[in-house]
């Protein structure tokens, strides 16, 4: 009998291994934005944009994105790959698919949206990189564009899971929802029929690893994410003045060890645990009102990206987030990202860090909130 030929069982290290955001980055992912397409017309769909954006989703659902947004967002991608090539980063693409193309399980038909966030479909704790349990209809292949490159870093001995794969049947959402109105608590669109998280709703600690429920997470996919990981890692789970909740890397970021921004309309009270951090608030976005943001607010702007301890990525005309990152010891790198930022998403949406240099750590208290 011939021996296999397969797979090597022992890898000296794996090429995926990341346990915070602030690390020195060695190699990440970065999305491509073309053939990104409007999805179909979902209640899921609309409980988290902006008001202002729910009519073009509306008229717009299933047709491409205007081409000359997706040439800049295109152009400003590029220039990101190169300022991270010029820092030393190794930096890999997806392999972009056809996002008009009709899918479906029972019950349901869509299209898809787009492969330039990420961040978003992949969630990366230490050595393992897990697919998510997406709500959206629209990204129920979300990681297919991503599979050559999961195949590539099992292959050289990274851990490779997914959670298990939604039916996204009526069930998993409230069709009765509505916007809130003032002083009514946040409502959202998903309910616990089956667990769904999108991985851009948790942020790495090290051992901790923040979290909140929005309208693609929900407590099913937080416990079990958290049994999934086991004891070697502690979730804890935030809520925030937020009444679109999706996403918390707009919200909640660590800068570094000890350092922390919060968005000062979201975060009105640090949680114990980060006692003894140095606390930034955030400065008022100027994105200009007449830029189109779909699917963000303006606080796209705190969506950074943190290369070591010092070196951060930030939006080349937000001179306030640049000015303020300087005055708090932090080494801004601008990039033009403003046309990506149309998208609903900035730096850190667009990447997946793969690998940082450093190793599985403890930094906050065992206070629990």
């Amino acid at each position: 009998m011939k021996p296999s030929t397969a797979i090597a069982p022992e890898i000296a290290r794996s090429p995926v291994s990341s346990y915070n955001e602030w690390d020195l980055l060695e190699e990440v992912i970065v999305g491509v934005v073309d053939g990104a397409s409007f999805p179909p017309a979902h209640i899921a769909v609309e409980a988290p944009l902006p008001d202002n954006q729910r009519q073009i989703f509306r008229d717009n659902a299933g047709k491409p994105f205007p081409a000359e947004q997706i040439a800049l967002a295109r152009q400003e991608l590029e220039e990101f790959v190169h300022i991270l090539q010029g820092e030393g980063v190794t930096v890999v693409r997806p392999t972009p698919i056809n996002q008009l193309e009709e899918y479906g399980a029972p019950g349901w038909t869509s299209t898809g949206l787009y492969d330039a966030m990420p961040r978003d479909v992949l969630l990366v704790i230490g050595e393992e990189i897990i697919e998510c349990p997406l709500a959206w209809r629209s990204r129920y292949f979300g990681t297919a564009a991503f599979k050559p490159l999961l195949k590539e870093y099992f292959k050289n001995g990274a851990k490779w899971s997914a959670a298990p794969k939604p039916e996204l049947k009526d069930e998993l959402y409230d069709y009765n929802w509505a916007e809130p109105k003032n002083g009514d608590p946040v409502s959202l669109v998903i309910t616990e029929f089956e667990p769904t998280f999108d991985a851009a709703d948790f942020i790495r600690f090290g051992r901790d690893i923040v979290a909140q429920k929005s309208n693609v997470t929900n407590d099913f996919g937080i416990e079990w994410l958290r049994r999934h990981l086991g004891d070697q890692y502690r979730i804890h789970v935030f809520e925030f003045n937020d009444s679109h909740p999706m996403h918390i890397d707009a919200t909640f970021v660590p800068l570094a060890p000890g350092k922390l921004l919060v968005n000062p309309e979201r975060v009105p009270e640090i949680p114990r645990m980060f006692k003894g951090w140095d606390v930034f608030h955030a400065p008022e976005p100027i994105i200009p009102d007449d830029h189109t943001l779909y699917m963000t607010s303006k606080w796209i702007n705190m969506n950074i990206l943190s290369l070591d301890e010092k070196r951060i990525v930030v939006e080349r005309q937000d001179e306030p987030m640049i000015a303020a990152l300087k005055k708090w010891g932090f080494n801004p790198i601008p990039c033009n990202f403003r046309n990506f930022n149309t998208f609903g998403g900035s730096f850190h949406c667009a990447t997946l860090d793969v690998r940082r240099r450093g190793k599985l750590e403890s930094y906050l208290t065992d206070e629990t909130n």
